[in-house]
């Protein structure tokens, strides 16, 4: 579907006696990225010509044309048999040039329109499908983990800080702090999605139109409505047209989503390595090596880690082309959607490979269960058990470490030493002290909302499905 590259250029305007030098037009076009516009651009144009009919810039006729050989049109690019002109330069052209070679009506179809307002307008129309599906497809990784947990509800693993073994945490708990997060990443998808929601049709190229557009008309008939059904379009002109703040924001939301998606996945790398073995992940989700036969590297997970860099990149590129334009609309905004087109590319494919491999992804529950027997996971809840016999909590604190430094030179593990032991290093350990390490009651006791303890754990996770569906 990429556009051809033909050995002539046309002029656009009148105003110029030739067309660009061929290297101009070859360096300024952008058919061959925005050409995927092409349905927003047919869709805004029949919405366009449709309102141009209710002021009478149209007759019935001329809108029945015109919406036929629009969608002849685009049943042509949907099935690969429209030829793409890069002297034309973008979408907007290429369609509406061909429609008005075949519908002479087309040639009205510009009328109070601007390219500046109608490129606006498509890629608002098109960022909002892809949030629309973006969202869904969050929700599908979340319920992924959330069953991945559930379906693993008994599987105990160490909490980690620094990367060393701290506290024992439920593998649950542990994988809906991601639901968590990926819930924060929807809000602020739904956000991005409210403001991209406004119609900048009719802003013209910077200054409106003197004829008696209705703007509320086009609006409603592409969906930029409110909550309450009332029509939202753009209050200023110069703003409507060179406003790319949705799109900063999108990338934004997509950046810290991609963020998110490589946390993810570091955890899974680590946990499918030979020194952790908490996971393994299907073949179908793995690849080998040219010369180790043995491998079984995660790939989705680390180029999902990988790609995270170039979402946070384009981020930088937008804030970094928009950071000194002067008003209103400026060439170098054309530089925005691939940018944009790859941010949303990006983040939804890394999301939804990320929610396939997890749903291909089993647990490895002895290995996992040989990692949480490590009693120094406990070390905290031996300083508990002296803030619950009336110790302070720092003075627990160094008795709990000196029990440790006893156990490590001793060259046994915490949970071996001797009530003697025990009381060698403070009088206030009593025969009750080994209830401290069974793991089960441990986890009971983390009772707080928010904490991984036995019941808070299910009742987050009958929480997240409830609420996902």
């Amino acid at each position: 579907m990429a556009p051809s590259t033909p050995s002539s250029v046309v002029s656009r305007s009148g105003r110029f006696s030739g067309g660009p030098a061929a290297d101009v037009a070859a360096f300024s076009e952008s058919i061959s990225f925005d050409w995927r516009l092409w349905r927003h651009d047919i869709r805004g144009s029949v919405a366009h010509a449709t309102m141009l009919r209710s002021i009478g810039v149209l007759t019935a006729a001329e809108l029945k044309a015109i919406k036929a050989g629009l969608a002849t049109i685009g049943a042509e690019i949907e099935a690969g048999t429209f030829t793409w002109k890069t002297e034309l330069e973008d979408v907007h052209m290429n369609i509406e040039a061909e429609l008005t070679r075949r519908v002479p009506a087309g040639a009205k179809l510009h009328t109070g329109r601007s390219r500046n307002d109608q490129v606006a307008l498509d890629v608002r129309l098109w960022l909002r499908d892809e949030i629309v599906a973006l969202l869904d497809e969050v929700r599908t990784l979340q319920r992924t983990l959330v069953d991945l947990g559930a379906s693993n509800d008994s599987v105990i693993i160490p909490g980690y800080t620094h990367l060393q073994r701290a506290q024992p945490v439920y593998l649950a708990h542990h994988l809906l702090a991601y639901v968590e997060m990926l819930d924060r990443d929807h809000g602020r998808l739904m956000d991005c999605f409210d403001r991209a929601n406004v119609c900048p049709l009719g802003s013209g190229a910077l200054a409106g139109s003197t004829l008696p557009l209705d703007r509320e008309q086009v609006a409603k008939l592409l969906g930029f409505v409110g909550s309450d059904g009332k029509p939202r379009v753009t209050q200023n002109s110069m703003d409507g047209v060179s406003d790319r703040d949705f799109m900063v924001e999108f990338a934004a939301a997509a950046a810290l989503l991609a963020v998110h998606l490589s946390r993810l996945s570091e955890d899974v790398i680590l946990w499918v390595s030979s020194e952790f073995g908490f996971i393994r992940i299907a073949d179908a989700y793995t690849t080998g090596s040219s010369l180790m036969p043995q491998k079984k590297n995660p790939d989705v997970a680390e180029l999902t880690r990988g790609k995270s860099g170039r979402v946070i990149g384009n981020l930088m590129s937008l804030l970094t082309l928009l950071k000194g334009l002067p008003m209103a609309y400026n060439r170098d905004l054309q530089e925005d959607k691939e940018r944009l087109f790859d941010s949303a590319d990006t983040v939804r494919r890394c999301t939804r490979l990320m929610a396939a491999m997890l749903d291909n992804t089993t647990i490895n529950a002895s290995a996992c269960a040989r990692a949480a027997a490590d009693p120094l996971l406990l070390a905290t809840d031996l300083a508990d058990y002296l803030v619950g016999k009336g110790m302070a909590f720092r003075q627990a604190h160094h008795v709990v470490g000196a029990v440790v430094a006893l156990a490590e030179k001793t060259g046994r593990p915490l949970d071996r030493l001797t009530l003697a032991d025990f009381k060698g290093v403070d009088p206030a350990f009593t025969a009750d002290v080994t209830s401290v390490f069974d793991l089960g009651q441990a986890m009971a006791r983390r009772r707080l909302t928010g904490a991984p303890g036995t019941a808070e754990m299910k009742k987050q996770i009958a929480r997240w499905r409830k609420s996902l569906g």
